[in-house]
């Protein structure tokens, strides 16, 4: 049986970003579900922090498909951990989570898994210019153009806005909601972008460096973020929950 390679310092980068991630959605759940005053969580910095975790993530995924083989199969899984979500979310809360981080990297798994010949005949510097480049274009694609920087290069028409297939792709419809949206554009590109960067990295010496033992904590939670993915919610609820009831019993 062929040993599994592991990637500390990827497991060890994980680990942080799921740290991040938790430690933001229990402001979240204080702010929106207890209705704590932050005012700097609904600001710029609130919204840079959870960038910061999702770019981690969607980047991470991608350059780890490049490492890893069975891209489909795990892509598989991620997605229906996804929908799961979806499921859960939509059944037990006002505003559940359609299309959400987990769906975007399950999805690009797939897709990658599936033009995985045609991926790896593309010149990986030219990939990772072309994956970031679209990115960067369809940022704003979402609101209804394509832009770079702020400045609108083409208005597309509205009536490509519509449906849910339609917002999964990231042409959003007027009336779709979703507490955690990434759309496959642009956020599709820059996963894509991290697979691209794996293999520009070939034969730099960064693939030794990146198998070293990292922090033994942290991998431990990088090497099961799905698991704690899926579970921390719930958790952060009900601690929360418990926390504020005693409170408010003083």
């Amino acid at each position: 049986m062929e040993e599994k390679i592991r990637y500390g310092l990827i497991d060890t980068l994980r680990g942080v970003a799921i740290i991040s991630m938790v430690l933001y959605h229990t402001v979240w759940d204080c702010v929106y579900m207890f209705y704590v005053n932050l005012p700097w969580f609904r600001g710029t910095l609130g919204h840079v922090w959870q960038q910061s975790i999702c770019w981690t993530f969607i980047l991470l995924s991608g350059y780890c498909m490049a490492l890893g083989k069975h891209a489909i199969k795990r892509g598989i899984t991620v997605f229906l951990a996804g929908a799961l979500i979806s499921v859960v979310t939509l059944m037990f809360t006002s505003q559940g989570i359609r299309f959400g981080v987990l769906t975007l990297i399950g999805s690009c798994m797939i897709i990658g898994g599936l033009l995985l010949k045609q991926l790896s005949k593309c010149p990986p510097l030219i990939g990772a210019a072309i994956s970031v480049l679209l990115f960067l274009l369809t940022w704003v694609i979402n609101d209804g153009w394509l832009g770079i920087g702020g400045i609108e290069l083409i208005r597309l028409p509205e009536a490509i806005y519509r449906g849910s297939f339609m917002s999964y792709l990231g042409f959003t419809a007027p009336d779709f909601s979703s507490a955690d949206y990434f759309s496959l554009m642009p956020w599709g590109f820059l996963f894509f972008a991290g697979y691209f960067i794996c293999r520009a990295s070939e034969g730099r010496g960064i693939s030794s460096i990146l198998k070293k033992r990292g922090i033994p904590a942290l991998n431990f939670l990088g090497k099961h973020s799905l698991v704690i993915y899926i579970i921390h919610q719930p958790i952060i609820y009900g601690v929360l929950w418990v926390i504020f009831r005693l409170v408010r019993r003083w």
